[in-house]
């Protein structure tokens, strides 16, 4: 394959290597210019292997880096104030946010390219976030301090990939690992011809059962070494929660999520080393093997077709739930089977995330999730959500209380900030001071570096409009415990703080000094897995057993209103389930139905046998079904 693109190539192109760059080919030249002005040459490759081709500069003519940033900053003009920079040596990528991106594009005189020809470096530009994001500086701090590793990552990832096909075998199956008939640490294995695929590997944050917690690998007896690779749905951890453990047991491959994943996992990752920490348990992994995580990602922007095996093409689309989140749809063999795993699914658009994809060229299986699976469960409509929000918060506010929405920090803590500024400007909700503490600054500071992946009129705001609905007069930050006297002193207040399912996190001391109160309200506006302190209190638990500062037992009684708002969940409900199966396209043949409690996953799959005729099933964990 290399051999016939050199021999074809022009050599004004001034080809010096072609590498194989994980599910890409590389083609490193000292003569940008030729190939960015006759594009026809790349198109030309593509259509004849039809595989991935990237350009990459030669190292030859690289500037350094002190040297590039300092050409770079002279040669965009100044208005657009050049904020930061990042060099990703191994891509010959580098990334400089502006502050006004659309000086750029309104200046006739600019020329992208131009960053490239004179730099070395293949240069884009983007919108300067606004929010310093740590968890992004920690991924790109681990990428730049293992430069011979990813490049030997890459270079061997590419060759287990456009490796010849060695089996003539034609059935694909799928293991089940978790998250069938149950929530919680949704994984499963999709076994083709030349490939065995990883979809998701979470834990199940409501129970303490090591055999129940975590995804069943010991079940299907997986050699970590013969996994061509793992793809991730979604950062949310009862879907990648038990990743890090895999390369400390010996899994070098790649990871593919979408590019706002990445930096969201490292997050929550992070944050779940620290909280078993506190609670003095040890954790499953440490800082060193997520450091290993970061360093075998491979992030992809949405639509783009992508091979990850010999035999397996991965695309990644919008599933609507958070920020990121994706569809999987494999395409297996040449015309063999097509598979789509909707991870978390929400069929319906909302203020932050447009809605999921339902249009896909070929489609055999649909893996669907079932949260929200009961004929019982019907959210009310939007606008009904909101109006019901408002009151029952100004309610509590008018009689001096405080309202603590417990929040999951990536989603849902975005999607109500935005109501909360929303309604707080219109006057119809009561201005008051907004506390948010935990991940919810860090997570939101994400959001901002991805504008492109939120909804269409936030995305307007953030980089046409140049406004900001996360970075609100009306926010209080809580950066440190010792700060949250201000949030609790006397006076109305509405504080925001994780974990959403009082599964630990600072919204546990504020639970502990406002439950015993009758004037204060907790909102619950999110899902409440079955067996967390949120799920119990839910269910009309009035006393709560919690650890103080000392790691002593403290029995808190629960004197507090307590409300669950349905419908900003990132998940969609009955109805919207049964309307995203008729909508699929192409027409289904079978269905298997996952990520729901047993009663709803028998009842979804039920319900579409029955409307569409279609073959519905809810396996169990621990089940191995043949798909072709």
């Amino acid at each position: 394959m290399i051999a016939s693109i050199l021999q074809n190539i022009p050599p004004e192109a001034e080809i010096t290597r072609i590498e194989f760059e994980g599910p890409r080919l590389a083609l490193y030249t000292r003569n940008p210019k030729f190939l960015h002005q006759n594009t026809f040459v790349i198109s030309e490759i593509v259509s004849s292997i039809k595989k991935r081709v990237v350009v990459r500069t030669d190292k030859s003519i690289r500037k350094k880096e002190e040297e590039a940033k300092t050409l770079l900053v002279k040669l965009i003009p100044k208005n657009a104030e050049v904020v930061g920079m990042f060099f990703d040596e191994v891509l010959g990528e580098a990334t400089v946010e502006v502050k006004y991106p659309k000086v750029l594009s309104s200046d006739a005189s600019f020329d992208s390219f131009i960053l490239t020809e004179k730099s070395g470096w293949k240069t884009r530009v983007k919108k300067a976030p606004g929010l310093t994001s740590t968890s992004i500086q920690n991924v790109n701090y681990a990428l730049k301090s293992a430069i011979d590793q990813r490049e030997r990552f890459y270079k061997s990832t590419g060759e287990k990939i456009f490796r010849p096909k060695l089996m003539n075998d034609s059935a694909v199956t799928l293991s089940t690992l978790g998250g069938f008939r149950e929530v919680g640490r949704s994984s499963m294995i999709v076994k083709t011809p030349e490939s065995k695929l990883l979809l998701d590997c979470g834990v199940h944050p409501g129970t303490r059962n090591s055999v129940a917690a975590y995804p069943r690998l010991d079940w299907a007896d997986v050699d970590l070494s013969e996994l061509d690779a793992v793809i991730i749905s979604h950062s949310h951890l009862d879907h990648m929660g038990f990743l890090p453990v895999l390369y400390k047991y010996g899994y070098d491959g790649p990871i593919y999520l979408s590019e706002p994943t990445l930096p969201l996992m490292n997050l929550l990752l992070t944050d779940s080393i620290k909280v078993a920490s506190m609670e003095g348990g040890r954790p499953l992994f440490d800082l060193r093997d997520l450091r290993e995580v970061i360093r075998h990602c491979i992030p992809l922007p949405y639509g783009l077709v992508t091979d990850v095996s010999p035999d397996v093409k991965l695309v990644l689309n919008n599933s609507g739930h958070i920020l990121g989140s994706s569809t999987v749809h494999l395409h297996i063999g040449e015309g063999l089977h097509n598979i789509v795993y909707t991870g978390d699914l929400k069929y319906s658009r909302s203020q932050l995330l447009e809605s999921c994809v339902w249009n896909y060229p070929r489609i055999e299986t649909l893996i669907m999730e079932s949260t929200y699976g009961a004929k019982e469960d019907i959210m009310p409509s939007r606008e009904d959500v909101e109006a019901r929000f408002v009151h029952t918060i100004n309610e509590t506010l008018k009689e001096g209380g405080k309202v603590l929405i417990p929040v999951p920090a990536v989603g849902r803590a975005q999607e109500i900030m935005l109501v909360l500024d929303h309604y707080m400007r219109q006057g119809a909700l009561a201005e008051t001071p907004i506390f948010a503490e935990g991940m919810i600054s860090e997570a939101t500071a994400i959001h901002n570096a991805f504008p492109e992946y939120l909804a269409r009129e936030l995305r307007t705001q953030i980089l046409e409009n140049d406004t900001n609905p996360f970075v609100s007069d009306y926010f209080t930050i809580i950066d440190h415990p010792s700060n949250r006297s201000e949030a609790l002193q006397e006076g109305p207040a509405i504080i925001m703080a994780t974990s959403g399912m009082l599964e630990g996190g600072p919204v546990i001391q504020y639970f502990s000094e406002l439950a015993s109160d009758e004037k204060h309200k907790m909102i619950f506006v999110s899902y409440q897995i079955s067996g967390t302190l949120g799920r119990r209190i839910l269910d009309g638990a009035r006393q709560a057993s919690l650890l103080d500062d000392k790691g002593k037992i403290k029995i808190v009684d629960i004197a507090c209103k307590v409300e669950k708002i349905e419908g900003f969940s990132g998940h969609s409900d009955y109805n919207q389930l049964l309307r995203f199966v008729g909508k699929v396209r192409p027409k289904l043949r079978r269905v298997l139905v996952n990520h729901g409690e047993r009663r709803k996953t028998e009842n979804l799959a039920h319900m579409i046998s029955k409307l569409f005729r279609v073959q519905a099933e809810q396996p169990s964990v621990q089940e191995t079904l043949k798909l072709c």
